[in-house]
């Protein structure tokens, strides 16, 4: 692994400071939207340090990572090859020193005050993960931005739709992007991991992320640990990010493929007793196949 960082380039904090905040970013061949996800961060006045973890990248998005390097709050992680989501965030973070860790994706932007709203919520509960609320560029609430309980149940009526067509199965619906704002910060089970924030020292109680996952549902497993441990799951409505979404020159079937296997491993984790272990790996065939269904559905609907 090459870490990469050019002291005497421009900055606006000391490279002697301490960083109080830091911004890590795993980067896995994202596209055009890098390069603005990057200026976005480096625009940011509460930014101090920011930790870019290369899994792999084109020419041009490598350079976009080179030019970004130059400034000297920068790290860049590069050479050890794509080792997933989850183990990229975690090399991140170890090699981050901020006290507080925001995790964002490079393919999310940062709205003008963001960064500061969740450091700012972290401050009166420095136990807790605190969720952005992440837009479509239409200015819309993106579904997955706030979730209820994902257990078994609520994701297959979530997957196949039923939980919004039955009447009666909609309580079971997990998804709350179209319920009323909250004033101030409030407790919800599920938030996106496309842009939150924890302390440092809350991160590695609870061992950051499960490296188990590679991609995908890892931050719904660590949203789990943390309440779990007994700490606070946050959606901040007033950070902003936004997040296009399939941006990734990944397949969509690949993704979708990885995101099954993420739930299959969730809810066997989950599990509290034989017969729900059973069942965990019972449903895994079905909510991969319905993962990669929905994933061929949407590439046909689009050709």
């Amino acid at each position: 692994m090459n870490v990469v960082a050019h002291p005497r380039a421009k900055g606006r904090v000391a490279a002697s400071a301490a960083p109080a905040v830091s911004v890590v970013m795993v980067v896995y061949f994202t596209g055009p939207a890098l390069e603005r996800s990057l200026r976005r961060v480096l625009d940011d006045p509460r930014v101090e340090e920011f930790v870019l973890v290369d899994n792999g990248s084109t020419g041009l998005e490598a350079a976009a990572l080179d030019a970004a390097s130059r400034d000297k709050r920068v790290k860049l992680l590069r050479g050890h090859g794509n080792i997933g989501f989850a183990r990229g965030a975690n090399l991140g973070a170890r090699t981050a020193k901020g006290r507080d860790l925001v995790f964002l994706n490079p393919d999310a932007f940062l709205e003008p005050g963001c960064v500061a709203s969740l450091v700012e919520t972290l401050e009166g509960a420095p136990a807790a993960l605190v969720g952005a609320r992440v837009l479509n560029e239409d200015g819309q609430e993106q579904r997955g931005a706030r979730r209820g309980e994902v257990t078994p149940l609520t994701t297959v009526l979530s997957l196949t739709g039923l939980a919004r067509r039955v009447g009666f199965l909609r309580r079971f619906e997990i998804h709350h992007e179209g319920d009323d704002l909250p004033t101030g910060a409030e407790a919800i089970p599920t938030v996106s991991g496309a842009c939150f924030a924890m302390r440092r020292e809350a991160f590695e109680a609870v061992g950051g992320f499960d490296e188990g996952y590679f991609l995908h549902v890892e931050d719904v497993d660590l949203c789990w640990r943390v309440r779990k441990a007994g700490g606070a799951v946050l959606f901040q409505p007033a950070a902003r990010v936004v997040h296009p979404g399939s941006t990734s020159q990944k397949s969509p079937v690949a993704v979708e493929y990885w995101k099954g296997l993420g739930l299959a491993r969730y809810f066997r984790k989950r599990a509290s007793s034989a017969p729900a272990k059973a069942a965990a790996w019972l449903l895994f065939p079905a909510i991969v196949g319905v993962s990669v269904f929905r994933a061929l559905r949407t590439r046909r609907a689009r050709r």
